[in-house]
């Protein structure tokens, strides 16, 4: 792994029984639920991997995530990123990711945290950097917020933006 002197961007996971809220503070603090969707809303391939609302990033740049729980121990873990951090309650605990690609890539919760488990997928989708704005501005005109990057953000929020905020 290189070393990450200057991330570009900062993710807030915190996990809870059963699933993930994200926020994105260097945008506005905008945060979101993200849930395992149920089996008959996603292919055999995917079910217990995919989540109704994916986390977006940029492609090519430095993701600073920082992890805590509101509940018990959970662990973010991306293994196509060589990442792996617990997230604990009362605490923080911070990491970096950066994908020279698009695509969408999957992890979960990696500690035993009780019976539903296996129920907290983690789901991130790396975008080119117009469709990264897009997204954000479409996820704070949801918040209630003006635009950060276009005013006409309304526009792109159907065409351009990634499915996880369709």
């Amino acid at each position: 792994r290189e070393i990450a002197l200057a991330p570009t961007m900062t993710l807030k996971a915190t996990g809870y029984q059963w699933g993930w809220s994200y926020s994105y503070p260097d945008f506005g603090d905008f945060e979101f639920a993200s849930n395992m969707l149920p089996e008959e809303k996603t292919t055999p391939e995917l079910y217990r991997f995919e989540v109704d609302n994916r986390i977006v990033v940029p492609v090519g740049e430095t993701v600073r995530v920082v992890t805590t729980a509101r509940d018990v121990i959970h662990a973010f873990a991306l293994p196509n990123f060589a990442i792996k951090v617990d997230a604990v309650p009362g605490r923080l605990n911070e990491t970096w990711f950066k994908s020279d690609r698009e695509g969408v890539f999957y992890g979960q919760c990696s500690e035993i945290c009780g019976v539903r488990h296996s129920a907290m997928p983690i789901a991130v989708e790396v975008v080119s950097r117009p469709k990264f704005e897009a997204w954000v501005d479409s996820q704070r005109a949801l918040a209630g917020l003006d635009p950060m990057f276009n005013a006409d953000a309304a526009k792109f929020a159907d065409a351009g933006a990634p499915a996880a905020a369709q």
